[in-house]
């Protein structure tokens, strides 16, 4: 009631004194207080105690400065930091901050019977003394036995502790802050792993070099395969010379094979790999493997091989571009080879592995095997794209063909990434085959409509990219033409191929002139075709039936009713009300 009375001018005067005699306490008070007391209460070990209501007069507007941590994308390569870097994609681990990197929570302890039902009988319904016990059946052995239990809870197939990130990756499929890896430092390939390749000295290095099946060119590792390659020639001049001389051996892994068709011949697949290898620099390959590691195919007879090569005390690099597979091949090495099992974090999210990481016990004796970061391959289109974008781009299933047969001045969209023209022809018709995503929506017309694509399409019934406005985003669209021919119509000659995308494959018997858009930067090249094969069912004209169509087409569909509806109120509402007539004999008596 008193402070009622008095006014905020009056009531101001007599709170400034007491903020300058602040009363202390000589007794050590526990830390309850909120956090903007914290330097306080550091300083001087008998707490001052402010008054409640003077908090409100702290400036809360001022922004918090967050020191940013030394990561090193190094991993646990040396064995004395191996206990403080995430067990699941190697960064530096670390409990102060949750903004940075590597951040994570110790989980608390648990005993063995923390999920046992709970017991609802009423405590009087029970005996103060239980029968059990009156009867001798308990001993020291029982109980000896509990406490064990409880002293080691899940020892057996306990999990180890992973960062917030993995966690996250783990079970949602998604980055936990998108903003963390902004503060990652980029992955030197050539300061970390190159220059202990090239090393003459050391233990015997095996390099497995992990391309995707479904993305080999784009996810060809070209500088590992030039630098090992180099390599490989170097040190093997020296050795024959007396010299010393550490020859790496360089295998090459394909993964996920389970996404091509299962018609495909295995001779066929792998003369095509060696080929394309070749001309990607790998000219020293001392083994060839087709794997997946979704459901084990060619992983025993991998394990074997590489075993025999790196010999009992040698390195095995695990290297590739993003999401190329790496870390699920070596978790599935793991399970495979009867040893430690391996818990790396398996995403389809590009540059999981954030450090490199030393995986021992999986392989026998005393041989280590490495997981590195993925490259960086900025000629792929899905590292311009968002998390929602690169879902719909990444291959999941095996791939369906899905086939056109089109004439000159027709063109064929992959969702709103590529662009095929048919130029000009020396046959009358060519046989157009779309290897993506199933998510992706087509779309075919003819050449002369495509320059309004863009603009009422694009991020709309054509996605990737998502949104209006989107695609202007992820840069110029340009144009690239190519010569091809071929010699037969019941297969495909020829592959037009874009990194991180898929592929048109061409089945034509004589010559065509193509025009294939895309946006600059993204690599696009032609090769000889990986899947001969087309579909039996022939596409029709316009878009493809798929989700993403039939939700832009039924919100356009209602935008363009709203517009109708709004257009129609507006013009009876501007027309001028007629005046009423009345029936004057009608109304008289």
């Amino acid at each position: 009631m008193i402070i009622r009375s008095i006014s905020s001018s009056k009531l101001k005067k007599l709170i400034f004194p007491l903020s300058l005699s602040a009363y202390t306490h000589k007794n050590p008070i526990p830390n309850s207080f909120p956090p903007i007391l914290e330097n306080v209460y550091t300083q001087n070990p008998a707490k001052t105690l402010v008054p409640p209501f003077l908090f409100s007069f702290r400036n809360y507007s001022t922004p918090i400065k967050i020191q940013s941590l030394p990561v090193s994308r190094d991993g646990n390569f040396e064995e004395s930091i191996s206990d403080v870097v995430c067990p699941g994609c190697g960064v530096k681990m670390q409990d102060s901050d949750q903004k940075q990197p590597g951040y994570f929570i110790k989980p608390c302890v648990k005993t063995p019977n923390y999920k046992t039902p709970i017991n609802k009988n009423p405590v009087a319904d029970e005996p103060e003394i239980s029968f059990s016990l009156k009867r001798g059946l308990l001993n020291e052995d029982v109980e000896h036995e509990n406490q064990e239990n409880v002293e080691n809870p899940g020892q057996k197939g306990e999990k180890p502790v992973v960062c917030a990130r993995c966690h996250s990756l783990r079970h949602y499929g998604k980055v936990k802050d998108p903003s963390v890896e902004n503060l990652l430092p980029d992955f030197d390939f050539d300061h970390t792993v190159g220059r202990r390749l090239m090393s003459s000295s050391g233990a015997r290095a095996v390099v497995l070099m992990v391309v995707d099946a479904s993305d080999f060119d784009g996810s060809f590792p070209r500088k590992v395969a030039q630098l090992v390659s180099r390599t490989i020639e170097e040190n093997s001049r020296a050795w024959k010379e007396g010299k010393s001389g550490n020859v790496p051996r360089m295998v090459l892994v394909v993964t996920k094979i389970d996404l091509l068709p299962s018609s495909l011949s295995p001779t066929r697949l792998e003369h095509w790999v060696r080929t394309r290898a070749r001309e990607g620099g790998a000219i020293k390959l001392t083994s060839v493997h087709m794997v997946s590691a979704v459901r084990d195919w060619g992983v025993k007879n991998l394990i074997d091989d590489v075993v025999g090569l790196a010999g009992p005390r040698g390195h095995i690099w695990a290297v590739g571009a993003q999401n190329a597979g790496k870390s699920t091949l070596i978790n599935a090495i793991g399970k495979c080879s009867g040893g430690n099992l391996s818990h790396l974090t398996e995403a389809p999210v590009p540059g999981t592995t954030l450090g490199i990481l030393r995986v021992e016990g999986v392989l026998p004796r005393n041989a280590k095997l490495f997981d590195t970061p993925g490259l960086l391959h900025p000629h792929q289109i899905s590292t311009r794209l968002t998390r929602d974008e690169q879902k719909l781009v990444h291959i999941s299933k095996e791939l369906k063909p899905r086939t056109y047969r089109i004439k000159v001045g027709h063109s064929v969209h992959i969702g709103g990434l590529m662009r095929l023209d048919v130029e000009e022809l020396s046959v009358d018709s060519v046989y157009v085959t779309v290897w993506a995503s199933p998510l992706i929506p087509l779309h075919m017309g003819r050449t002369e409509n495509v320059s309004t694509m863009p603009e009422e399409h694009f991020g709309r019934q054509l996605q990737p990219p998502i949104g209006e406005g989107r695609s202007e985003e992820l840069g110029k669209w340009l144009k690239r033409e190519f010569h091809v021919n071929g010699n037969m119509w019941d297969s495909s000659s020829v592959d037009i191929a874009a990194s991180g995308l898929g592929w048109f494959a061409i089945g034509l018997k004589g010559e065509a002139k193509l025009g294939v858009w895309t946006y600059d930067g993204v690599d696009v090249i032609v090769r000889n075709a990986l899947l001969p094969n087309r579909s039996y069912d022939f596409e029709v004209a316009g878009f493809t039936v798929s989700k993403i169509v039939s939700t832009a087409d039924r919100s356009s569909n209602k935008q363009r009713r709203d517009e109708k509806k709004r257009k129609l109120s507006d013009s009876t509402a501007e027309k001028p009300a007629k005046p009423s007539t009345v029936d004057v004999a009608s109304t008289t008596c």
